[in-house]
């Protein structure tokens, strides 16, 4: 039988005594806060703008909907249960440990890739400053600072994140005043637009909504990060519920509040939003100096950050997996409170698919980038399953522990879990989501395989 107990497995990340506790609260806040500015909402939201016109900010305003939801339930099993699995961690008490080997490895493998990418987006920024340099070499060399920096000690993962969001922040902070500003036609220079850009509200009709519904959704990710990092604060209980509870804020203050400000002041059909990227022709729109050359410095902050906090996830992800018995030994070695073989395995592997985007750019590569594509969505419905199962659980046996509570139980969480399967629906639609689907559908199936295999042979062991 699979285990479901609340109690964490012997020697688990749960019990704390391997992994150190140097993460501060400042640095845990610092981290909820930039870790909802990802590089996706800069550098991708131009094409779901392109696509679904000013009906993008209704695009991020469901998604953003379904993304608190799913914080809300995760941010209540990470207060009651704090891990450095997160959800792969949950998804193995609530569903059995083929679930968390299937939610953890496939987490892993999205963020070592995703740092790859980060890597590659980061050094076109820079080798367009300076021309004739290669771009392996700008790859290699931040790939290697933030390797040291996570292998040295988990508090320099914070301090470069602390410092990351802090400039993130007060980035788009500055950007939404002075797009404020502007549209209520008091910023010198600049008149008010009023509402006319908004006028062809649905351009595209409803399929230029979908595309820009499915745009939203994956610029989100990267939320979990906080719920990893909390178990190795000073404060995992609090940490958690306070950057969960914020998160509604944060969300539509960031993704929303931006979306609504570019679609008023920019036509969205302005060919500089795509090529140039929406936070840079609104700042272009409004006249201000050196706007490419400040949002490109704020975009590689943000791929920079991204890197960093991936190579983190992706160790402490493998790390709890391996203490679960859910992976090989070596990647479980723990010195000075780091996992740091673990750290060493999730960076090489992410510089493995920056060379693969050289050696391999037609077949491998974009195989790859397809099987990542819809993980974070698998991710959320391990999540939502799990709390579904675990909520009743900790009522009866632990009731203290839930000191973050899922709104609405079990009502909202059937509501994401319909909302999930309706944005499937939607990528099995379109051509270009339809191969990641497939894809990811295939990888997932195939680790849930190995999973199931795995504990089968466990339980015959006794």
């Amino acid at each position: 039988m699979p285990r479901t107990t609340l109690d964490a497995p012997p020697g688990s990340p749960d019990t704390g005594v391997s992994l150190s506790h140097g993460l501060k609260q400042r640095h845990l806040s610092m981290i909820a806060l930039g870790g909802v500015i990802g590089a996706g909402l800069f550098v991708g939201s131009g094409a779901g703008i392109a696509a679904a016109g000013p009906s993008i900010v209704i695009a991020y305003a469901v998604s953003g909907l379904l993304v608190m939801l799913v914080m809300r339930m995760l941010g209540e099993m990470s207060a009651a249960y704090p891990s450095s699995g997160s959800f792969s961690a949950h998804a193995e008490r609530a569903i059995g440990p083929w679930a968390g080997f299937t939610a953890g490895w496939s987490f892993w493998i999205l963020l070592c890739t995703a740092v790859g990418l980060e890597g590659i987006g980061a050094a076109k920024i820079v080798t367009g400053w300076l021309p004739g340099t290669p771009e392996w070499a700008w790859v290699a060399l931040f790939m290697v600072v933030f390797c040291v920096a996570n292998l040295a000690a988990v508090k320099n993962f914070g301090e470069f994140e602390f410092w990351f969001a802090a400039l993130k922040v007060g980035a788009i902070s500055l950007f939404l005043i002075l797009g404020v500003l502007a549209v209520a036609g008091v910023l010198p220079g600049t008149d008010s637009p009023g509402t006319a850009n908004l006028a062809d509200f649905l351009p595209n009709g409803g399929e230029g909504l979908v595309i820009g519904l499915l745009a939203s959704v994956f610029a989100y990710g990267g939320l979990e990060t906080v719920t990893i990092a909390a178990a190795e604060s000073e404060n995992p209980v609090q940490g958690v519920a306070r950057s969960v509870r914020t998160a509604m804020w944060r969300i539509a203050l960031f993704y929303i509040g931006s979306m609504a400000v570019i679609v008023t002041l920019v036509p969205w059909d302005s060919k500089e939003v795509v090529e140039k990227g929406p936070y840079v022709a609104a700042l272009d729109h409004l006249g201000i100096p050196g706007a490419a050359q400040l949002m490109n410095v704020v975009v590689l902050v943000a791929l920079l950050s991204a890197m960093n906090a991936n190579i983190y996830g992706a160790s402490r992800i493998g790390y709890s997996l391996v203490e679960r018995g859910q992976g090989p030994k070596a990647l479980g070695r723990v010195s000075a409170g780091v996992p740091r073989v673990a750290v060493l395995a999730s960076s090489v592997f992410g510089f493995v698919c920056v060379l693969l985007s050289y050696w391999r750019p037609d077949d491998v590569f974009p195989w790859l980038l397809n099987m990542i594509g819809a993980v974070i969505l698998v991710v959320w419905i391990f999540i939502a399953v799990s709390q579904l199962r675990l909520r009743r659980k900790v009522e009866r046996e632990a009731p203290e522990k839930l000191v973050v509570r899922m709104w609405l139980f079990p009502a909202l969480t059937w509501v994401a879990l319909a909302g999930m399967a309706g944005i499937f629906v939607l990528m099995a639609r379109e051509p270009d989501t339809r191969v990641q689907l497939y894809s990811t559908g295939g990888m997932t199936v195939a680790l849930a395989a190995v999973g199931y295999a795995r504990q089968k042979a466990r339980a015959a062991r006794g």
